[in-house]
């Protein structure tokens, strides 16, 4: 299969591609038509440029002739003030060519300057008995001169006609032009990207719809797609919906089969555990105990797989606050000869799970706690410094810890540090495995009070 083109670079919004795309559209357009337009505007101004300086040319030969002696004559009229404004840059002279002719004619705008002229040898007259080229004027400013040798009489006396023109405020007039334009099209740009994007954004605002239905859905505010939408997307909306509830029936179908599960173990477990209970001595208390693990592992693993089956279609929403408060009042009255203290940072931290999961990993570390520790149960809870969206919950004790070699230990399944101790020794393994579930972290360490500190962090849902 043939692999589709990637991006140069990494773009994940839908809108900021398609805005993108119009943006650079618009401006390769507009450096486009600027260009063009630009150039025909030069185009146009040289060539008229060019054929006012001919019709000049013209009327000067038509108003210049020879008097009997043979000296040239004429009072010039070319309907341009220029020509009368010394310096102007717009000149004009007719210059004797042939021996019987005298005298030279000048614009006053030119004086007394004689502005050059290349040899013949060098640039000389085309088939139209004509040349052209540039030249300095008197100020500095560049001329464009359309030059021609006219035959005045039948006396065959030649004079020489030159038209200059001041081709640098020709150039000053594009320039001004090219300088407007870009500013009118780079402003025409702007509101372009703008509309587009406006327009862009508008259209795609249904999709942004749907987007946040599905994080409503996810966050548990809401079960299913709603709201009116387009016939282009309105199909998708309802198949996701159709999704949405399928899903929901699995897992609805999946926790009926668990909870059955567990109803069937539990009465022919009870009648083992209350049978064992029976029977006296060693063999009687590693029956019961056995059976109490068993029933605690079932209910484990069943729990796991409640964990696993809604984990990736709707997270739930439990406040952290009542459930908190509630297991510290639990342990104080199984812990009356302990002093329990209780630090809460964040009333409104909701934990994004099932109110039972929260309970079983903080019921399992408190419980831990009351069996290890001294005289101090502390709890703390508050959202977490290191992972954004992560509460932190931490419960210490001042009990005798543990030296670091026994840590990895004491999360494993089953693992008793002191045998002396009861319980299964499946207690922090919970802890550990539906933390896991959940994509939080679960460690052990030194608590400042002396012994123990289990550190969890889980994840919050969306306020």
């Amino acid at each position: 299969m043939k692999k589709a083109p990637s991006w140069p670079f990494k773009i994940r919004s839908l809108a900021l591609r398609v805005v993108t795309l119009s943006t650079v559209w618009v401006i390769i357009a507009l450096i486009v038509v600027a260009t063009l337009i630009s150039s025909l505007y030069k185009e146009a101004a040289e060539r008229n440029f060019r054929s006012l300086l001919t019709a000049h040319l013209y009327s000067l030969i038509s108003a210049v002739g020879v008097d009997d002696a043979g000296k040239l004559t004429g009072r010039p009229e070319l309907g341009e003030i220029r020509y009368s404004s010394y310096g102007s840059g717009w000149y004009w002279d007719v210059t004797p060519v042939s021996e019987n002719l005298s005298g030279d004619l000048k614009s006053t705008s030119v004086g007394l300057i004689q502005i050059e002229e290349p040899a013949l040898s060098v640039l000389p007259f085309d088939g139209t008995f004509k040349r052209s080229y540039a030249a300095s004027g008197i100020k500095g400013e560049e001329l464009y001169i359309v030059e021609t040798e006219v035959v005045l009489d039948d006396e065959n006396r030649v004079a020489r006609f030159r038209i200059m023109g001041n081709l640098s405020e020709v150039k000053a007039e594009v320039a001004d032009f090219r300088g407007q334009l870009y500013t009118y099209l780079v402003l025409f740009g702007i509101g372009s990207v703008m509309i587009n994007a406006a327009v862009i954004l508008f259209g795609l605002r249904p999709l942004d719809r749907v987007r946040r239905s599905l994080t409503n859905i996810r966050e548990g505010r809401s079960t299913k797609i709603e709201g009116d939408l387009p016939v282009e997307i309105a199909p998708l909306g309802q198949e996701l919906n159709a999704l949405i509830e399928n899903n929901r029936r699995i897992v609805e179908r999946s926790r009926t089969q668990v909870g059955n599960l567990a109803h069937s173990l539990k009465t022919p477990l009870s009648v083992m555990i209350n049978e064992a209970a029976q029977v006296k001595g060693e063999k009687g208390r590693l029956l019961q105990e056995q059976c109490s693990s068993m029933q605690l592992q079932i209910q484990h693993y069943l729990q796991r797989a409640r964990i696993a089956a809604q984990r990736d279609s709707v997270v739930f929403r439990t406040p952290v606050m009542p459930l908190a408060e509630r297991m510290v009042r639990v342990t104080e009255k199984l812990n009356r000869d302990k002093e329990i203290r209780f630090n809460f940072d964040g009333d409104d931290l909701i934990f994004a799970g099932e109110k039972e999961d929260f309970e079983e990993v903080l019921g399992n570390l408190m419980e831990n706690a009351g069996k290890w520790g001294k005289s101090i149960i502390q709890l703390t809870i508050g959202p977490s410094a290191e992972k954004t969206d992560y509460l932190e919950l931490i419960v210490e004790d001042d009990g005798q810890g543990l030296p670091q070699d026994k840590l990895a230990e004491a999360l494993k399944r089953g693992g008793r540090v002191d045998e002396n101790k009861p319980g299964t020794g499946l207690g922090l393994s919970i802890v550990q495995d539906t933390v896991r579930e959940y994509g939080g972290t679960f460690k052990l360490g030194k608590s400042k009070l002396g012994g123990l500190a289990a550190i969890v962090t889980m994840p919050l849902a969306e306020k």
